[in-house]
């Protein structure tokens, strides 16, 4: 097999420039198309991944580079727990996960049901789901001033209404109390949160076949026995998915939490990504606000983990049968 060059020279196409395969090759089509988007992905995630590392490991303020100076940074902050000198690294660690395990399994039930809900034929279906959807749209800055006003001291509309109906005597503290302070920010990601999982669910609910309800139908199913055997394995995949990045945006949420109470009262609020935030830029210590931001990066591993391996396990996808 020859091939011709520029000036009109037939060559055998065992000599031609390793270039010119690349250039040709149909299997390395999809590495070009996906070259761009990998190089965009390694600018603006993996440099500044690996930069925020470098600094976890240095004493960099802000306006002076740092020293290396190890593993300082982490043992300052708690890393690992029994030499904890910080104290509020560790109360992060725990509202993080408090935040999120809590959050994303009432995220998820809720946002099942209403998906399960929006798949049944009700009047004004499309509406419905729009103004579902609106949680999910506003900003969130937005929504964490509206929610500040909900809660706030004075001027509830909450403590006003229970008031009102003569179920308490004084204001609720919602964003005084560390308990009070904790499920009023739960409560405000769920509620934003919500309308990303129904919808996602509710895709997934829609692609599943109309005749494999009927047949089980047929046979008696009831609707728990139709829900167990048919809908929720073949949402699995989708559950994952949905799932993961939901995880990952609340493992991470920032501006709901710093809008709302900057991490008060008294750091009872703190997440790691805003304590990350106010040591880093704020107090201008970037290489132990680095320390935080990258001591996240384990636990949103695991999750991910958790994920693809739910995800391989589920053979059936390919054609194959169930692990």
């Amino acid at each position: 097999m020859t091939d011709r060059t520029a000036g009109g020279i037939a060559r055998p196409a065992h000599h031609r420039s390793l270039w010119d395969r690349l250039r040709i090759n149909r299997n390395w089509l999809g590495f070009w198309f996906m070259a761009p988007a990998g190089l965009i992905l390694v600018m603006f995630l993996a440099y500044p991944l690996g930069k925020g590392v470098w600094l976890s490991f240095t004493d960099a303020k802000i306006g002076r580079d740092g020293a290396f100076i190890g593993l300082e940074n982490y043992e300052w902050l708690g890393w690992p727990w029994w030499s904890d000198k910080d104290g509020v690294f560790w109360l992060s660690v725990f509202n993080t996960l408090v935040y999120t395990i809590v959050a994303s399994v009432v995220k998820f039930v809720v946002g099942l049901y209403l998906a399960l809900l929006l798949n049944q034929h009700i009047p004004f279906k499309a509406m419905v789901r729009s103004i579902v959807l609106i949680p999910f749209v506003v900003p969130t800055v937005l929504s964490a001033i509206a929610f500040w006003w909900i809660y706030d001291s004075q001027f509830s509309i909450i403590s006003w209404s229970l008031r009102q109906m003569g179920l308490i005597d004084y204001n609720i503290n919602f964003l005084g109390d560390p308990n009070n302070a904790r499920a009023s920010l739960i409560f405000a990601n769920i509620w934003r949160g919500v309308p990303f999982i129904a919808i996602t669910l509710l895709a997934g609910l829609q692609t599943v076949s109309p005749s494999l309800y009927e047949a089980a139908t047929l046979d008696g199913a009831s609707k728990w026995q139709i829900f167990r055997h048919i809908t929720f394995p073949l949402l699995t995949p989708i559950i994952a998915v949905v799932m993961t990045f939901s995880v990952l945006f609340t493992f991470t949420d920032f501006q709901l939490v710093w809008a709302m109470t900057r991490g008060g009262p008294v750091n009872s609020t703190h997440l790691m990504a805003t304590l990350s935030y106010q040591r880093a830029i704020l107090a201008g210590n970037l290489g132990e606000g680095a320390a935080i931001a990258t001591a996240m990066v384990p636990f949103l591993l695991f999750a991910i983990m958790v994920s693809w391996f739910g995800l391989q396990r589920r053979k059936w996808q390919q054609g194959g049968n169930d692990d």
